[in-house]
């Protein structure tokens, strides 16, 4: 009988975090939020969502990121990856292209939770959305390089 070894496993945990955490930015952006907007009244609405951004940003920096940033390295070290090889057509610039993209991700994540606290809601807005289609983008890049 065969066994499924450590890399597909590690490969799954990669995916699904990946995929749950982008799943938990579409929920909050096309459900909840939307929802609490419509059915709450204005404080009681606003404490909500700073309250649920909160516990995904929460949820991000203590599962989600180090998850990805864990499985990510062994799998590049499994494959190899040097920085050098990053600047290679096919793998190695995809995986540049995604690993850049996660950057500016990270970044916005972050800038938007910043925004939202002290207020700008617009500024705020705009940085929760370049952060999802990013993610999206950061998924589909990863869709593109082989299993390991």
């Amino acid at each position: 009988m065969d066994t499924v070894g450590p890399w597909p496993l590690v490969r799954f945990v990669h995916v699904a975090g990946a995929t749950l955490w982008v799943g938990g930015q579409l929920a909050l952006s096309l459900v909840v939020l939307p929802l609490a907007r419509h059915l709450l009244a204005p404080q009681v609405k606003d404490r909500f969502t700073a309250a649920a951004g909160r516990r995904f940003g929460m949820l991000t920096g203590t599962v989600f990121l180090p998850a990805q940033l864990a499985t990510g390295w062994v799998l590049s070290w499994h494959k190899g990856v040097t920085w050098a090889s990053l600047a290679e057509p096919g793998y190695g610039r995809t995986l540049a292209a995604k690993l850049a993209l996660f950057a500016v991700v990270m970044a916005a994540a972050g800038g938007h939770g910043i925004a939202h606290a002290k207020g700008h809601a617009e500024l705020a807005r705009i940085l929760a959305v370049v952060s999802l289609v990013g993610s999206l983008g950061i998924v589909l890049l990863a869709t593109a390089l082989p299993a390991t």
